[in-house]
Parts: structure tokens; sequence; C-alpha cells
């Protein structure tokens, strides 16, 4: 190794490091910035002094100031909840390597991998993910770098991991599907997430919740990155559907399902699953049951925009004819107010573009307001987070801030310029 190449890189990471040790040693903060957006009624509130202790939000434009508090002075901003994404894949980098990924590297690279992208979608401004699976034979990698963010190990948002992806034998998230290997690469059972029947589905949950699953991910139906040449047939039985939800929900644990096709979608919602990922062809009976059912949808909707995707002829074959109905039914789902959160599918396309997401939402008949909402409040009511998704007091210290007004301007959100989580200041430009 070059030294003269390796000692400005040392210097720059003992720096980064020492930076984000100091900053939170401030126990008390007293944050003063321009504005900030009451995402509950859409007004901005200003002006914007946050009194913030121990990683909590103590109060809002108090009276008083402590006088051992730091004061950061912030006038060209206006502040954020910290955003979040439901549908995330951090151990991943799908590119021209993804194969690669699978069957050549082992759990300590896609570890690290997932460190790199963790940081990556912090500073982006997204203080919150749920992962949703990531590179197939990992073991709870995931699971990992959650204890690791919330020990302060890693710079990285609050991870909700899922394990390993739930999958028939040949399904959608069968590493099989995804790479065509032969019988004796990456051999499968239940503990890796394939797992066929209602007792071995159950078997699958209970063991991704024993080591540390905080949703279950289930692969309902086809894919577009599968092998197999259909892209919505439903996989999962219904009863098999039913005892997921059942099972999970013994361990207070929601499920998301992956779901494109329409019986699939529909199967997914009446077994009582808390959201559907992608939905891309959910129909008028979709929309009537995930209302009734309080079913959220998590569209993952700019993947259909997004350049360089590195797709099979049998993958994009399947994308040009599904990404179009995806979007018109999802504008149908805006307009009959389905309940919906932000998630991206990151890992699909680069880390750090997921912001793309909002003014995809909002291309499909979203207002900036509604878009912002479904990576503040409705995603923290998606996971039942009750101290998160606003700037409010009692809640976590996790804010962004940008130099735009993103109710005028929804694409500032793509360059968030100050990031602090649990009251630790993470970013600073």
């Amino acid at each position: 190794m070059n030294v003269k190449h390796f000692l400005p890189q040392l210097s720059l990471l003992a720096i980064t490091t020492f930076f984000a040790v100091t900053q939170s040693f401030a126990a008390t903060i007293y944050l003063q910035a321009k504005q900030y957006l009451d995402v509950t009624t859409g007004k901005l509130v200003q002006p914007a002094n946050i009194l913030i202790e121990n990683g909590v939000i103590k109060a809002i434009n108090p009276r008083s100031v402590p006088a051992n508090a730091t004061i950061v002075k912030r006038d060209d901003l206006t502040l954020l909840p910290g955003l979040m994404d439901m549908h995330v894949h951090l151990p991943s980098d799908f590119n021209d390597k993804f194969l690669q990924q699978m069957t050549q590297e082992d759990d300590a690279t896609a570890t690290l991998r997932g460190v790199k992208n963790a940081k990556i979608l912090l500073l982006a401004g997204f203080t919150t993910v749920r992962n949703l699976a990531g590179t197939t034979g990992e073991n709870f990698v995931d699971v990992s770098l959650s204890k690791a963010s919330d020990a302060g190990w890693i710079i990285a948002p609050h991870i909700i991991p899922c394990g390993h992806a739930l999958s028939i034998t040949g399904g959608h998230m069968d590493p099989d599907m995804l790479g065509g290997f032969s019988e004796n690469i990456l051999p499968m059972n239940y503990r890796l997430g394939v797992a066929d029947g209602v007792d071995e589905v159950v078997k699958a949950v209970r063991y991704q919740i024993k080591y540390g699953a905080k949703v279950i991910k289930v692969a309902g139906t086809a894919g577009v990155l599968s092998a197999e040449d259909g892209v919505g047939n439903q996989q999962y039985s219904d009863a098999e559907l039913q005892a997921i939800v059942a099972e999970a929900n013994r361990h207070g644990i929601p499920v998301a399902v992956h779901a494109h096709g329409t019986a699939g979608i529909n199967a997914a919602i009446k077994a009582g699953v808390r959201s559907i990922e992608h939905g891309s062809l959910l129909d008028d009976e979709s929309i009537r049951l995930m209302k009734e059912h309080g079913t959220f949808l998590v569209p993952t909707t700019y993947v259909a925009e997004a350049p360089n995707l590195h797709l099979s002829p049998t993958s994009q074959k399947k994308a040009d004819y599904l990404f179009p109905l995806a979007k018109a039914n999802l504008q149908k789902a805006i307009k009959a107010n389905v309940k919906i959160a932000f998630g991206t599918d990151s890992g699909v396309y680069p880390h750090g573009d997921n912001a793309k997401e909002f003014a995809a939402l909002v291309s499909r008949g979203m207002s900036p307001l509604e878009a912002i909402r479904t990576a503040t409040v409705n995603a923290a009511e998606l996971m039942k987070l009750e101290n998160q998704g606003q700037i409010k007091e009692g809640y976590h210290a996790d804010i962004i801030g940008l130099a735009e007004n993103p109710l005028v301007n929804i694409r500032t959100l793509e360059n968030v310029k100050w990031v602090m989580k649990d009251g630790d200041i993470v970013k600073s430009s």
C-alpha cells in the first residue's frame, strides 16, 4: 500500500470519527433555525427554537434555556423530522456484480457493505429505515447492523431488520430464481427463509423472530428481478399467508408482503398483513380491502424511472410491462386515500438516491405535504413508532435541515444540508 496515499485517508477518518463522537458529548442542545414543518398541520412554525436533552426533544420555543446548553444556530435552515424509508436493502448493491455478491462473498463483506450504505442513507436524511432482506445467504446481517446502530458503533439510521425474507421453493426470494444456480449452490431451508407449507412457514417465522427480526418480509408473488417469466403470479397460498400472519401477530411483529399481482395482493390483505410492498397490479377490490383492513401500501415507485438497473432480458421485459401499470394504479390508490408509507427499494438502485421517491410520488398525484407525510407520520404509524416522525416534545431528536421550503420545492429533499439523529449532529453543511 502507498503510505503517502493512506495517511490522508486515515487522518480524515480520525477527524470524522472525532467530530461524530464530540457532537454526542453535548447532552443539552439548543437548536435555533429559521422554521420547522409541523407535518400534522402542514404549517411552517417560526421561530424554530428546539431544546434537546439526552437525544429527546424537551421543549419547542421554550421561555428559558438551561445555562449548560450548547447553542447550535442555523438560521438558514427549514427543519423537518428525520425521514423514514420502509423498504431498503442495506447489505446489497444491485449492480453488474450482484450475482458474484450472492455466491462469492461472505457475511462479513455483506456487513461492511451494509455499514457503508447505512451511513449513506443517514447522511441523506433518513434517520430510520426498514431493511427488507439483502444479499442472499447473509446470517442476520441486518440484525447485527441494527444492534450496532443502537449501540453507537456505526454511523447509521435506526434500523428495523427482517432477517431472511420468506419464499416458496422456486419463488421470488429463492436465490435460485435470482441467479439460476445449480442445485448444489446456495442450498436453502426454512432458516434462510425458503419454506413450504403451513408448518414450515410457521417455523421460518419463529426462526427469524428468535434471531432478531422486527418485521417479517414475505414474497407473496413473483417479481421483476427473479428469473420466472411471470411477474405477478401468487406464490404463497392463502393458508400459508394466514399462518405467517397469525404466527407473527402472536409475537407483535408486523408482516410486509412483496406483491405485484392482483390475486396475491388481495390474498395478503385478507390474511391481515401490515403492508403491501410495490402493489403494482392492485385493482378496485384491492383498494377497498386496503381501506377496510387499514393495510399500508409501500409503492417504491421511483424505481420505475431509475436509470441503469442492470436488468436481465427477462427482467427488463417484465419491467416494461409492469412499471406503467404500477404508476397508473398508484394514482388510483392516492385518489382513494389508501394509507401510503414511503419506501424506495434502494439497493436495487444506488443508496442515497432515496429522496427521489418524493418527486415521483408528487408526479403520481400527491401534494408535497402528503409525500412528506409518507416518510414521517405515515411510516411511524406503519411500524407503530410512537416517538418518531414529528418534531414534537418527547420525540426522538431525529431532525433534518433543508435550504429551501420543501412544500414549494419537493426536490430540496434530495439535498439535505443538516442531519441530527438522537441529538447527535451527524451532518452539517
